[in-house]
């Protein structure tokens, strides 16, 4: 049975649950029992002054491309707030995604190249419409359970930050992905690894469309020589909390009208308010100089027509009242919540993306001797900026790669990422460990060693 404090306007919400720069991602169930998606905006973001008008303007230019059939984009079912919290609910699973994949283990090559390929023709078409997604990276890229590659988060990264990327930015996204996942290959595939090297440099020097033909022009690099979803559906099943296949063609908004739950109001339809002319960013054509794609047409054509007619009902007007007696008597603590979030704001704003900067690792200097348990100690200095970095440990005696995730905070620039190695037996022999940083690219190497001896 539900319950309904685990329901946000029809949307059923489960267990699994995740954080990212944006808020609290929570998979769901939709009302009529499909997967789903729910984002529970930071409110300390989502307060500031603009970002929810931001976000609702990005989301609505996303309901168009997604009507006017252009695919790889996870499409949005609305935006809606409750009290002070902002949700966005998702019409298809938002997970799991390719950092998730990323986390289990290596992916294989031909898995990675069909990702790549399909985020690639994704991120042109959006180019091609005059908008860009802002933030790719592994976790914005949502792997389905039939293995195809869906973005999540277009434009909402631009959103909050009150910004508007250009065409390099996606193409440097996409380059770092291509780098990260060749760099997951290890040694076990180094020509499908030089393969999406290559590629990463043709996005960056020739575009987007320039890498993926790389791909596809040299799949013979792959093993078997084929670009195939296979692996990635059998590994999206694995992680999925659902692992429920199911078609996921690029299905329409849907349109029924909102049911009338109280507090719970649709931001998408807001009366007297419409999206405005849709803005280009640095490097995006403009209709003189390219012709004009389905997608344009559909929102110059539209962009006006976003005003709707306030949900009947006394219910909303009532909720209204409430609200604003409520910030009355909270107006002294609601300024200096606000005068906190400005500052927050300022931060976020010029907070560039995760990087690290150096890493260092230091093995003991003294011979270990019989049945040793020796650390090893990484250290990894970022830039300071919050998200997720990926490493792997080597070792040479041995084959086993320990892989592991360091979260990063917007308050500490150095990290570490120690490594337990256990030694035993009669033998006289120089351990060395090898830490290597995955993602973000590109990728570090740095090693150290110690002597045994028993």
């Amino acid at each position: 049975m539900n319950n309904p404090e685990n329901d946000i306007a029809g949307f059923r919400l489960t267990e699994h649950t995740w954080i990212t720069e944006l808020g609290n991602w929570i998979d769901a169930i939709s009302p009529d029992g499909r997967r789903a998606g729910a984002l529970l905006f930071d409110p300390k973001i989502i307060g500031l002054p603009g970002v929810r008008d931001r976000v609702v303007q990005a989301v609505m230019t996303d309901q168009r491309l997604v009507l006017a059939g252009l695919p790889g984009l996870i499409p949005v079912a609305d935006v809606v707030a409750a009290g002070r919290q902002v949700w966005l609910l998702t019409a298809q699973a938002v997970s799991p995604t390719l950092a998730d994949l990323l986390a289990a283990g290596p992916i294989d090559p031909s898995g990675a190249a069909a990702a790549l390929v399909e985020t690639a023709q994704t991120l042109a078409a959006l180019h091609e419409a005059g908008v860009t997604h802002g933030s790719v990276h592994p976790g914005t890229v949502v792997i389905t359970a039939e293995g195809a590659a869906l973005l999540s988060e277009r434009g909402l990264s631009d959103a909050i930050r009150g910004r508007v990327s250009g065409r390099e930015r996606d193409a440097a996204g996409w380059a770092s992905l291509a780098r990260g996942l060749a760099a997951s290959f290890g040694q076990s595939a180094p020509r499908a690894a030089a393969l999406f090297d290559r590629a990463a440099s043709a996005a960056g020097t020739l575009g987007l469309a320039a890498a993926r033909s790389t791909l596809i022009g040299e799949r013979a690099a792959l093993p078997g020589g084929t670009i195939s979803r296979d692996g990635l559906a059998r590994a999206a099943r694995g992680r999925s909390a659902f692992a429920q296949p199911r078609s996921y063609g690029q299905a329409p908004v849907p349109s029924v009208a909102p049911r009338d739950e109280g507090d719970i109001v649709t931001l998408l339809h807001v009366p007297g308010r419409s999206a405005g002319p849709l803005q280009f960013g640095p490097g995006i054509g403009t209709q003189e100089q390219r012709p004009e794609t389905t997608a344009e047409r559909i929102w110059r054509a539209g962009r006006g027509e976003v005003t709707t007619e306030q949900r009947p009902g006394g219910r909303l007007a009532k909720a209204s009242r409430a609200r604003r007696r409520r910030t009355i008597l909270a107006t002294a603590l609601f300024a200096v919540i606000m005068a906190g979030a400005l500052l927050a704001w300022f931060r976020l704003g010029d907070t560039p993306d995760l990087a690290v900067k150096s890493i260092n690792v230091v093995a003991p200097k003294k011979t270990q001797g019989c049945d040793s348990a020796v650390v090893i100690t990484g250290t990894v200095v970022t830039n300071g900026a919050p998200g997720e970095v990926t490493y792997e440990w080597r070792k040479n005696l041995d084959k086993q790669v320990v892989k592991g995730t360091l979260r990063t905070n917007s308050d500490q620039t150095s990290y570490t990422v120690p490594l337990r190695w256990t030694l035993q037996g009669k033998s006289s022999v120089k351990a060395t460990a090898t830490l290597r940083i995955l993602t973000p690219g590109p990728v570090r190497t740095d090693k150290a060693s110690f002597t045994y001896k028993c």
